[in-house]
């Protein structure tokens, strides 16, 4: 069974910076390309961020280029997604998930998900 676990978030000034991490249970970390995605209040889950199993390809949604980086370390098992110059905009749950395939925006095809963890950016 895997398990996801976020954590690292909470409540940041607009400007501010945080970084989410996902551990990554019951498997190794570099079986899974990995993603991270967050969730509104009232609106769909999107992309944000994804890595590659080896971590050599990243890519990322165009509203957070250059602001946020992902990155992962295998022999930790771990996947984090640092954010700088953070925005009211990006207040949401952030999600860490997993996919057996290849390295995708969509969430569909991710097969594991974290709980989530809450990032709210105040004004």
């Amino acid at each position: 069974q895997v398990q996801l676990v976020e954590s690292g978030g909470g409540l940041v000034q607009t400007g501010g910076s945080l970084r989410l991490s996902c551990a990554v249970s019951g498997r190794t970390v570099s079986t899974y390309a990995m993603g991270w995605f967050r969730q509104a209040p009232g609106k769909e889950r999107e992309f944000v961020a994804g890595i590659s199993r080896g971590g050599g390809l990243t890519y990322y949604a165009d509203s957070v280029k250059g602001r946020f980086t992902i990155s992962r370390d295998n022999a930790k098992n771990t996947v984090n997604l640092q954010m700088k110059d953070l925005k009211p905009e990006n207040t949401a749950v952030y999600y860490c998930a997993a996919t057996r395939g290849s390295s995708s925006r969509d969430p569909p095809l991710y097969d594991y998900w974290g709980q989530g963890t809450q990032v709210t950016v105040s004004s």
